[in-house]
C-alpha cells in the first residue's frame, strides 16, 4: 500500500510522523473519511470544504491549496487502485514540543490513507442492527464542538465501547440535555407516519455528508423532512429508525435498548432510500483517473 505524506507517495513502512507530532500528542487536528465507488470519488468536493472549516475552526492552516490536495487524494486512489473504497485524509498540527501551544508547531502534516473497509456485516443491511443509548454524553457543543472532525475521537470511542460491552456495533449518544444527538459514527434518523425527522446541528452532531444527500432523496421521494429536537421516546416509538454515514451509507436500527422498532425489520422507507442512496453514490464523483 502506498500512503501519501506530504504530497509523496510512499510505502505503508515508510508512512511515519514524529512521536512529537501533537496529532498524536493531544488529537491536534482533523480529518474527513471519504468514499470510493466504480472509479469515482464520492462528494469529494463537500469532504475538502469541511476539512478546511474544521481546520479554521481550530486555527489550524493547512498550508496546500483545496485543489492541490485534490489531486493528491486521485492520485493515492490511483496507486492502491482504490477503484471502491475508503479514503481517509488526516491534517495534523505537527511537530511541536510536550507543551500544549499549537503556535510552535510550524508544519502540520498531510496524510492520505486509501484502502478498503466494511463498517457493518453484510446481513445487517438485511436484518438491522440492535443499538443500546451510551451513558457518555455528547460532547458539549461549546467544548469540543462536533460539527468538526478533529483527531480527538475519545467521546465517541468512549460510546463505542459501551456499546461492544453491552453486545452491540453501535450506540446512540445524547446531549447534555439529554436530548438525541447521534450515534457514535453515524447521524440518525426517526421515521413516524411518513416523517423522516433528524436531530438539529445545535443537538450536537456532525452536519454529515451522507445525512444531507439522504433528506434530498427523501424529500425528492415527497416525504416530509424535518431537523427537529428528538426524545428517546420519539425513537422507541418509531416506525422505523436508521443511520447514515460515509461508511455506513444508510442502515436500519430495529432495537433500541431492547425496545422493539417497527416490526422488528428495515422498514420500506428506509429500505427505499438505502437503495436510492446506494445507485445515487455510485453514479456520481470525482473520476480517479
Amino acid at each position: 500500500m502506498k500512503i501519501c505524506m506530504n504530497g509523496r507517495l510512499v510505502p505503508e513502512s515508510a508512512a511515519k510522523i514524529s512521536v512529537f507530532d501533537h496529532g498524536l500528542l493531544y488529537g491536534d487536528g482533523v480529518f474527513e473519511g471519504i468514499r470510493s465507488y466504480n472509479g469515482r470519488v464520492f462528494a469529494l468536493d463537500e469532504h475538502i470544504d469541511r476539512l478546511y472549516r474544521s481546520a479554521k475552526a481550530i486555527a489550524l492552516e493547512i498550508p496546500i491549496s483545496k485543489q492541490q490536495i485534490t489531486k493528491d487524494v486521485i492520485r493515492t486512489c490511483k496507486a492502491n487502485k482504490t477503484m471502491n473504497g475508503y479514503i481517509r485524509l488526516v491534517v495534523t498540527r505537527g511537530v511541536g514540543t510536550l507543551g500544549l501551544n499549537p503556535f510552535i508547531c510550524k508544519t502540520p502534516q498531510i496524510i492520505i490513507i486509501a484502502a478498503k473497509i466494511q463498517l457493518y456485516p453484510k446481513k445487517l443491511y438485511d436484518t438491522g442492527l440492535k443499538v443500546i443509548t451510551a451513558g457518555t454524553i455528547r460532547n458539549h457543543s461549546e467544548a469540543c464542538s462536533p460539527s468538526l472532525k478533529s483527531l480527538n475521537y475519545l467521546n465517541n470511542v468512549l460510546g463505542k465501547i459501551e456499546a461492544i460491552n453491552a453486545g452491540c456495533i453501535e450506540a446512540i449518544m445524547l446531549n447534555q440535555q439529554g436530548f438525541v444527538s447521534e450515534a457514535t459514527g453515524d447521524n440518525i434518523f426517526a421515521v413516524t407516519n411518513g416523517c423522516l425527522r433528524t436531530p438539529p446541528t445545535h443537538a450536537g452532531i456532525l452536519d454529515g455528508i451522507t445525512r444531507k444527500v439522504v433528506m434530498e432523496l427523501a424529500t425528492q421521494n415527497g416525504y416530509e423532512v424535518a431537523e427537529e429536537t428528538l426524545m428517546r421516546y420519539d425513537l422507541y416509538t418509531a416506525d422505523e429508525v436508521f443511520l447514515t454515514g460515509t461508511a455506513a451509507e444508510v442502515i436500519a436500527v430495529v432495537d433500541i435498548d431492547r425496545r422493539k422498532i417497527g416490526a422488528g425489520q428495515p422498514g420500506i422507507i428506509t429500505k427505499k432510500l438505502a437503495k436510492q442512496f446506494t445507485a445515487y453514490a455510485r453514479s456520481v464523483g470525482t473520476p480517479i483517473k
